[in-house]
């Protein structure tokens, strides 16, 4: 196979991978993120402790988390089918791929949230915050360098899926791969593919990693959390006096 036939093939491989992996991040970030929260408050000790329901989110979440996804995309076929109308191509893909992201990324934001000093959400409270005040002013915004990393995990992540998707004709790099590498004996093909998946995955972790520290150094000098620990001093200093 020449360059003329492979690069219309590859071109709009990289476009069905993106559009796949944008849209079901988007899915994963707006229904893992809130997800997550709602694991470390209604944890023990938490603002809205609820130890019944914890468990029972938790127990969701692990099960979903331990379905490898090419079952888990099987298993959705019917639930695909009646949302989108086809099991097969890249906007059928993005249902079991966003399914299988939001319990992965919601842990991610577990994790990360429970990194946030407990002084912090004492300050705030101390100074009359509720919790949707606790959650808006310090548990994300404190915690926003590690979600941007939780977020290129979840997207590296998500590359990798959807190239299994490509299996079951969700198209994208994957299928390349598959049909071409594979099937075909296309061996050049297949190896431009994975030269063009570590290329994107390498972009994506230095894109993230950078948009992190940045964050990090940002917050550190002139985030929320620099006045509220003034705050939280002075409020103990007044104690003691």
């Amino acid at each position: 196979m020449t360059w003329s036939e492979m690069q219309p093939l590859l071109e709009q491989a990289c476009w069905d991978t993106l559009y796949m992996v944008g849209w079901s991040t988007l899915i994963a970030v707006v229904g893992g993120l809130p997800l997550g929260v709602l694991l470390v408050l209604t944890d023990r000790g938490g603002l809205l402790q609820n130890t019944v329901l914890n468990k029972v989110i938790g127990q969701v979440v692990n099960i979903a988390r331990s379905m490898p996804f090419i079952i888990l995309m099987v298993a959705l076929m019917g639930f695909t089918r009646s949302i989108t109308g086809t099991t097969i191509g890249r906007e059928a893909a993005i249902v079991p791929l966003a399914i299988g992201a939001i319990p992965f990324f919601a842990r991610l934001v577990e994790t990360a949230v429970r990194e946030v000093d407990g002084g912090l959400v004492e300050a705030v409270q101390s100074m009359g915050g509720n919790t949707w005040t606790v959650v808006r002013k310090v548990l994300v915004p404190e915690s926003l360098p590690s979600l941007i990393s939780s977020t290129t995990t979840t997207i590296v992540a998500l590359i990798g899926y959807s190239a299994m998707a490509g299996t079951v004709g969700a198209g994208g790099l994957g299928d390349i791969a598959i049909r071409y590498g594979y099937q075909r004996f296309e061996t050049e093909l297949m190896w431009i593919t994975v030269g063009i998946l570590a290329v994107v995955i390498s972009l994506i972790q230095f894109a993230g990693d950078f948009a992190a520290r940045g964050l990090h150094r940002r917050g550190g000098q002139s985030g929320a959390a620099p006045r509220l620990r003034l705050l939280k001093a002075a409020t103990a200093t007044s104690k003691t006096v």
